[in-house]
């Protein structure tokens, strides 16, 4: 009897109307192409674990430990389970309450004198959705449940884009560091042959004097790029949850430049992209908000039960007499409410068109980030080109300047202006490098690279 009680009522709740509006996916005019691209067609192709195409086992640990020990991802993951819990919540209004109640009393009146009076029993009350309420209410629930999966993704998505262009920059201080030792290794044997040649009587104080700024301005650089690299370090250590992480120097050089992935059609973003999936799951919650709130403007039809015993003898309180039990029904709506819950379903439209555009936004937002992608990876890769080629001019002019100087044909001025374009060329090319490395990143994480594309 008890389960045909509980089918009823669950057929009652979800055989009624649903009022308010059904969610779609709002028309936006999504381009054919990319900005700074050509027209992409066929599908989107980044490899789920895309850091791995650098090639580099240390990136690999990198990456993988910060997501399984950050803060963020922490976080993240803590609030998918608070979302599953308001979602179980939520289910549980298709189900009678039933609570189970007992109770033991002892009085004295004037009439009776003193009467004991003994009861147990259980109760029940439910509310029949008649109009979509509680159902709309679980579809809002369950649709930033979504959110909340899909907000996790973007964060770890957003870290492991974060850690490589992290490492990248560590590896880059570690080549600039290089580089600077370099210059001021030749800036202390310039400053030995400056000195040498003063003593013999061919040169002069001044040539002194420049090569030893040079030695100072070069070790200056060198502490300076030292303090940079340990302060990335730091960082690097935060987002993989390593508070001690150490790494040994490594040349940025070394590393790859991973073959960029096709574009794709843009509209793919639409699914690809968690942070777009989240935007869009969103706005689908607060959609279902505005039936909840209009559902709250009809009359609600409630059902209450109970059924138990009762008796002045503890001992008779299982007698076939003693049983007790009432059913009924109730109709609970506004007659007035001083425009209270239309007030509400306004609030909620609002909001619903909050969260639309939020929605337009997070796929504007999409379209801007490849396309910016396509665009700076391709103009590092054609200045690469032309920072090679004035690396290589700078270091012939040097080649030549200390010729030129240890001949005895120019002053040390010369040999000073070389050092330092050949320091600058130095810094840029490898400077150029890392954001090379680094635009790839964007790119690939702008694609939705290293999502599996489901909650």
């Amino acid at each position: 009897m008890m389960k045909r009680i509980l089918a009823l009522c669950v057929a009652l709740a979800l055989g009624g109307c649903m009022v308010g509006p059904n969610y779609q996916r709002p028309n936006l005019d999504v381009p054919a192409e990319y900005n700074g691209a050509g027209p992409a067609t066929g599908e989107i192709k980044v490899p789920e674990q895309w850091w791995t195409l650098y090639g580099d086992a240390t990136l690999d640990d990198l990456v993988k430990a910060g997501l399984e020990r950050n803060a963020d991802v922490k976080l993240a993951a803590a609030r998918v389970e608070e979302a599953e819990a308001v979602v179980e919540q939520a289910r549980s209004a298709y189900f009678p309450t039933v609570e189970g109640n007992a109770g033991a009393t002892r009085s004295r009146t004037l009439q009776f004198g003193t009467v004991n009076n003994f009861s147990l029993g259980i109760s029940t009350s439910f509310e029949i959705d008649l109009w979509g309420r509680l159902r709309r209410g679980v579809r809002s629930v369950r649709d930033q449940l979504l959110a909340s999966q899909y907000g996790r993704d973007t964060v770890a998505l957003t870290l492991a884009a974060t850690i490589a262009r992290t490492y990248f920059a560590a590896l880059s201080l570690d080549t600039q560091y290089a580089a600077s030792e370099e210059s001021l290794r030749a800036a202390n044997e310039s400053y030995d042959l400056a000195k040498k040649r003063l003593e013999g009587g061919v040169g002069s104080a001044l040539d002194v004097y420049q090569a030893g700024a040079l030695v100072s301005t070069s070790a200056a650089q060198s502490k300076e790029i030292a303090r940079q690299r340990a302060a990335v370090l730091h960082q690097l250590g935060v987002l993989t949850g390593r508070l001690d992480l150490s790494l040994p120097a490594k040349d940025i050089k070394s590393l790859p430049v991973p073959p960029i992935p096709p574009a794709g059609l843009p509209s793919q973003l639409l699914e690809r992209r968690p942070d777009v999936r989240q935007a869009e799951e969103n706005l689908a919650a607060a959609t279902e908000r505005i039936g909840v709130a209009r559902a709250e403007q009809f009359p609600a039809l409630s059902l209450t039960g109970s059924f138990g015993t009762q008796s002045r003898d503890l001992d008779d309180l299982f007698a076939s007499g003693s049983r007790v039990w009432s059913i009924g029904a109730g109709l609970l709506g506004p007659i007035f409410d001083a425009g209270l819950y239309a007030a509400r379903t306004k609030q909620a439209e609002a909001q619903a068109k909050q969260a639309e555009a939020t929605y337009q936004r997070a796929v504007e937002s999409a379209f801007r980030d490849v396309s910016d992608a396509l665009s700076n990876v391709k103009a590092a890769s054609d200045t690469e080109k032309d920072l090679a080629e004035r690396l290589r001019q700078a270091r012939e002019a040097l080649r030549l300047a200390n010729l030129r100087y240890r001949s005895g044909y120019s002053a040390y001025l010369e040999v000073l202006d070389a050092t330092r374009t050949l320091n600058a060329a130095q810094l840029d090319y490898i400077r150029n490098r890392q954001n090379y490395l680094s635009y790839t990143v964007d790119l690939m994480n702008a694609l939705g690279g290293g999502w599996k594309g489901g909650a």
